[in-house]
Formats: structure tokens, C-alpha cells, sequence
């Protein structure tokens, strides 16, 4: 059932515009090839990806797509890319896929990972 909301998710992204579909789809890869123990699942609208405990979402909307991290405040922002004031969260805004490389979002999800096996 999980994967049926998964395909829909991404079908209705496809959808409505194929350049985000493609930008998920291009951070879906990079985030559950960082370790086979990663788990996908739809909630709050988006992918919440899992090691465990959560550690990152994607969420797609109108103009971007945000990659979002529950506990990004805890995140070292050498990039100066992290956005929000929040007390725990913070995301990355991508408009396309030249933001992945651009934003070091590699680098983002590595450290995520990391503080959320650390949990």
C-alpha cells in the first residue's frame, strides 16, 4: 500500500509539471542510495524518508521543490543554503536540478543521516 501512495504522489507531480517530477525523482535517488536502511513513505503531503527515525522530506510545490529536514537547525550550514527560522526545521528550496550540485544537497542529506543515527 505504501508503494501504491508513492506512485500516486509522484503520478499527480508528473502530472502537473515534469520538470519537478524529474527534480524529485533525481533527490529520491540521491537520498535511498545513502543507505539500504532508508524507508519511504507519503505523510504531510510530501516523502518522508526514514533511518530509523526521519530524517528528511521532499515536498513539491507550485514554483520548487523543498527538501526539508526536521532537525536542520542541528545541521552545520557550511553552504550558507539552509532556510528557516524555525526552532528544529530547515529546507533547501530547488528550482532545478542544476540546484542539487549547486546547493550541496549531497552533503545535506550525508549530515542528516548522520545526526539522525546518532538519535
Amino acid at each position: 500500500m505504501a508503494n501504491d501512495r508513492i506512485s500516486k504522489l509522484l503520478e499527480d507531480i508528473r502530472l502537473l509539471d515534469p520538470e519537478r517530477f524529474e527534480l524529485v525523482q533525481a533527490l529520491r535517488k540521491i537520498i535511498l542510495g545513502l543507505d539500504s536502511s532508508i524507508t519511504e513513505e507519503v505523510k504531510y503531503g510530501g516523502f518522508l524518508f526514514s533511518a530509523g527515525k526521519p530524517f528528511c522530506g521532499i515536498f513539491s510545490y507550485a514554483k520548487h521543490v523543498s527538501l526539508e529536514f526536521g532537525e536542520g537547525a542541528s545541521l552545520p550550514d557550511k553552504f550558507k543554503v539552509l532556510e528557516g527560522e524555525g526552532k528544529f526545521r530547515r529546507h533547501i528550496k530547488l528550482s532545478s536540478a542544476s540546484d542539487i550540485t549547486g546547493k550541496h544537497v549531497r552533503e545535506y542529506l550525508v549530515l542528516a543521516l548522520k545526526l539522525a543515527a546518532k538519535a
